[in-house]
């Protein structure tokens, strides 16, 4: 067998950190790929009014319209059968000392191949099929902010569901949560923040 010269193990080394290198690119590539598909996928809800954790146009809150803002969502799960929408207040009455999460609009057995709701969305304008709860107005419908006092934060949660929820009558959040438990495939969430004019 023939003896290696200094020269061929040193090239030899070479060639194999070449190869490693190599190799850890391209694995390091593929995890980037993959990071970023799986952002791309990701449930998300958003509105075209506000971005995350801004503050939410008073045209949507008891100082002007009061309407419901647009929102949009995208990537709901494939095996979803319905989509419930909640949008509450944890930062009630004041947000320097909270005592309860005030509940704004509630929504459910919204069809799962649905993209958005218009805003100012009435129940007659709602996707085929969704059915409205009863929010702390004990009103259905959408109630928008309306702070007695300090900026509070407002939660849209939309969530996707593995069924279509049956037996319901205009429930509230916790009768809705209560039937949604153990059927809750994935959640998105989008925050805004209001705080009322003087």
């Amino acid at each position: 067998m023939k003896k290696q010269t200094k020269h061929e193990k040193i090239s030899n080394v070479r060639r194999l950190s070449l190869t490693s290198i190599l190799i850890f690119s391209i694995v390091l590539i593929i995890a980037v790929n993959l990071s970023h598909a799986e952002k791309k996928m990701k449930f998300a809800i958003k509105s075209p009014a506000f971005a995350q954790e801004e503050s939410i146009p008073s045209k949507y809150t008891c100082d002007g319209k009061d309407i419901s803002p647009p929102l949009s969502w995208e990537n709901v799960p494939e095996n979803a059968k319905s989509l419930v929408l909640i949008s509450d207040d944890p930062d009630a009455p004041d947000p320097k000392a909270p005592k309860m999460t005030w509940v704004h609009w509630v929504l459910y057995n919204i069809p799962p191949d649905a993209k958005e709701l218009p805003e100012g969305v009435s129940s007659e304008k709602l996707p085929k099929g969704a059915e409205e709860g009863m929010n702390d107005w004990r009103k259905t419908g959408y109630g928008g902010p309306c702070p007695p006092i300090g900026r509070h934060r407002y939660f849209f949660k939309l969530y996707a569901l593995d069924t279509v929820l049956k037996g319901l009558l205009k429930p509230t959040k916790p009768q809705l949560e209560a039937a949604m438990e153990g059927h809750i495939i994935e959640k998105a969430e989008l925050i805004g923040t209001y705080q009322k004019i003087k």
